[in-house]
């Protein structure tokens, strides 16, 4: 079949070097051989060089292979964002094993379900985390507390990888109910990590920042390119990589100069950064995992690029700077394909759309995944023979995703075509949400849906029609949920219906769906109004940002729909109010009205005090004591 121009986008190619060979593991001991004393990795100040890396690592991975681990075999790693988890992840791929990341943060019967359908036979992780896991059959390693860790010898262990073999498994929402494990290559993984190097330039000299959790799939990505250049990988902590204010103070102090930011932060940063006189080595900020609404205003001290690629296809597929102000009158476009990759914009019949026809986007090449774990069925379906490849091997992924080729070959997106939805960078199937809803005994029918009621603010809200009798609560659905879903696909609210609205066709009408407000909402028992003026201003600023009329005082920011990155416009509101500074990790210890109120009242009280012993004598002399110690 000849291949219309409009049809394959890009013709960009960089070849990576033959993985019978070398593999990443392979690229990152040729770093430790030749800088060994050179800086690899830091985590609350804790570095690691690039000798210590790749002992740690083969020590683990010669362990590993001593538990039966090679080539294909899947490890779970269930740790916290840490040096370690750098180091497990490395001693997996030097044995040959694929590392399943399990986000410590997930409920545990959904990690149950990932580690079984993993079929891993090891779990590397912490005694504290590994209770919330079923040890059945299953080899536990914890770093650092095993001696036949270290007598393994430092020296790598003999196993052969093929580009064919896996590299890691992923997992992401699922239609089905359950999440779905997606296979990632180390030849896919090698394309990624040399396109991004070319591309970017990245040498030994660059810091880059690691912020992504460890079931998002950029987590590979903010890893393996810096590892394989010899650059140096900095882990921010949690309260920073949830805070845009303080991420933009962290990629300062550590003298960042390349960094992946979700798309959201990244919106925020985007006037951060204006604010004052600043000087920053950061050069690149990559974004992506949602819908960029925003060009960089003039003056941006780096270069942003956006960035779109599902996790099937290794984390990037199209790529491109964002320019200011360059057609303010159409949203940022997701770039051209990187380097091998290919951009197919098809209609149903899998023909190529003409001109700037939106049609669905079908991507081939390298990147794209073996396929999901023990589903060959969704597999068929959704990893396609690729009917315009000349090697008859060759596949598309059917994305799902909806968009048309601009004028300048630059692609823009257009949403889904289906149900899917993506939130602060985590693809969500909402009849996975609706699954757990149905098993229920008070929902009879329920539908998830986003709304982006306010702009840039995208929620999850779950329309359910209970049964007659039933008293359930806003907390007590949330509860049910928590024990089955990750935080990122509880929805922010519950709105009561009696009915679904219907078209005339008897099919539900969408647009007919009402947004949440007080009269609808699942409620909990009420609680007591604010009655301070502190309460009730902390309470209307949570109603504002909330969209909510009223705010009890015991009324949870979290349980009412917040998050991390609302939290984080919620402390600089609080902050603009009060003249406090409230640490992230303060709201989620005291995310009600009273108690919110309270940490405000003491932190006012605290600066009234410090105003006072400042102009005493005794405190200058004790401040200029205190200085000299440290």
């Amino acid at each position: 079949m000849s291949i219309p121009q409009q049809t394959r986008v890009g013709d960009a190619a960089v070849r990576p070097p033959d993985l019978a060979d070398r593999c990443i593991p392979d690229l990152v001991a040729a770093q430790a051989a030749e800088r060994p004393n050179a800086l690899a990795l830091t985590a609350e100040a804790k570095p690691l060089t690039y000798g210590e890396l790749n002992d740690r690592a083969n020590r683990l991975a010669s362990h590993l292979r001593s538990l039966g681990v090679g080539v294909d075999v899947p490890v779970g790693l269930c740790l916290p964002r840490s040096l370690e988890m750098v180091v497990a992840a490395l001693g997996i791929l030097k044995a040959g094993g694929a590392y399943v990341p399990l986000d410590p943060a997930y409920p545990p019967d959904r990690l149950a379900f990932m580690l079984e359908d993993a079929q891993a036979p090891v779990l590397i992780s912490t005694p504290p985390l590994s209770q919330r896991l079923p040890a059945a059959r299953r080899h536990l390693v914890c770093l650092g507390a095993l001696q036949q860790i270290a007598a393994q010898p430092a020296s790598s262990p003999p196993v052969e990888i093929a580009s064919s073999n896996l590299a890691y498994v992923i997992y992401t929402s699922g239609s089905t109910g359950k999440p779905k494990g997606v296979e990632i290559t180390h030849g896919s993984l090698a394309n990624l990590v040399f396109w991004h190097n070319q591309a970017f330039s990245v040498t030994a000299v660059d810091r880059a920042s690691h912020v992504a959790g460890l079931g998002f799939d950029a987590a590979v990505w903010e890893l393996w390119p810096y590892l394989v250049a010899g650059a140096s990988v900095h882990l921010a902590d949690e309260d920073t990589r949830n805070s845009a204010e303080l991420l933009w103070d962290w990629l300062l102090a550590q003298r960042i100069s390349i960094s992946f930011v979700p798309t959201p932060l990244a919106e925020c940063l985007l006037t951060l950064c204006l604010r004052g006189p600043r000087t920053t080595e950061l050069r690149i900020v990559l974004t992506g995992g949602d819908t960029l609404h925003h060009y960089p205003p003039p003056g941006l001290p780096f270069l942003l690029v956006n960035n779109y690629g599902p996790t099937e296809c290794t984390v990037v597929a199209t790529s491109g700077p964002v320019l200011p102000n360059r057609s303010p009158q159409m949203l940022p476009p997701i770039g051209r394909p990187i380097a091998n990759s290919e951009i197919y914009v098809l209609d149903e019949h899998l023909q190529p759309v003409s001109g700037d026809t939106p049609g669905e986007v079908y991507i081939g090449g390298p990147g794209v995944a073996r396929g999901y774990h023990n589903r060959p069925d969704l597999t068929a379906e959704r990893f396609i023979p690729n009917p315009f490849g000349s090697n008859a091997a060759s596949r598309l992924y059917k994305t799902g995703d909806l968009a048309r080729v601009l004028a300048d070959g630059q692609i823009a997106f257009l949403g889904r075509i289906d149900d899917q939805i993506k939130i602060r960078g985590y693809r969500i199937e909402p009849t996975e949400i609706v699954s757990v809803l149905s098993r229920h005994p008070d929902i009879r029918a329920s539908l998830v849906v986003a709304r982006e009621d306010a702009p840039g603010d995208k929620r999850l809200v779950a329309y359910v029609v209970l049964e007659a009798d039933s008293d359930l609560s806003h907390t007590g659905l949330r509860d049910f949920l928590r024990r089955f879903l990750p935080e990122y696909m509880l929805p922010a609210a519950f709105v009561r219906l009696d009915a679904f609205p219907l078209t005339p066709h008897g099919k539900i009408d969408r647009a007919a769906l009402p947004a949440p407000d007080a009269t609808n909402r699942l409620q909990d028992d009420v609680s007591a109004g604010p009655h301070t003026r502190t309460e009730q201003r902390v309470a209307g600023i949570l109603g504002e940002l909330l969209n909510l009329d009223e705010i009890g005082l015991d009324d949870n920011f979290f349980l009412l729909g917040g998050h991390s990155l609302l939290g984080a416009q919620l402390i600089a509101r609080l902050r603009d109010a009060f003249g406090v500074e409230i640490a992230l990790r303060s709201l989620f210890e005291a995310p009600t009205v009273a108690a919110l109120s309270a940490e405000v009242e003491r932190l006012t009280e605290n600066e009234n005090s410090l105003e006072g012993a400042t102009s005493s004598p005794s405190c200058v002399t004790l401040e200029a004591q205190v200085g000299i110690g440290l």
